[in-house]
């Protein structure tokens, strides 16, 4: 059975393959996490699959509601700009289908303070 719900996350791309492979291992580890969603990884630019493409895929499978979580550290152009557009643009080629956005992981304060620790662990 296909879960209905998908979260996707969003990164930016490279062109160098070994650049998404801290990607590709958060996304094992949210999938393990939560069984009964569909975890992808969508890019910007650069990588494959793109958001549109990616959506395109999970609203044929049927997925009714999409979580976007941009594994950025800020609010950037991408995020602030790019982002709201290819958003809009999903939610009019996919009405039946609730989007929801969350934050720049780097805005978060767990995500914040866990790369503190790494930062302080490798000057001890």
């Amino acid at each position: 059975m296909t879960p209905r719900h998908s979260l996707i996350l969003f990164a930016h791309g490279a062109r160098d393959p070994a650049w998404a492979e801290p990607f590709l291992r958060l996304r094992t580890l949210t999938q393990s996490s939560l069984p009964d969603v569909s975890v992808e990884l969508a890019f910007l630019e650069l990588m494959t699959p793109g958001l549109p493409e990616l959506v395109a895929q999970q609203a044929a499978l049927g997925v009714q509601q999409v979580t976007i979580v941009p594994v950025f550290l800020g609010q950037g152009g991408h995020v602030r700009r790019d982002l709201p557009v290819l958003i809009e643009q999903l939610r009019q080629t996919y009405p039946d289908v609730m989007f929801q956005i969350a934050a720049a992981a780097g805005e978060d304060a767990g995500v914040l303070r866990a790369l503190a620790q790494y930062c302080i662990a490798s000057v001890i």
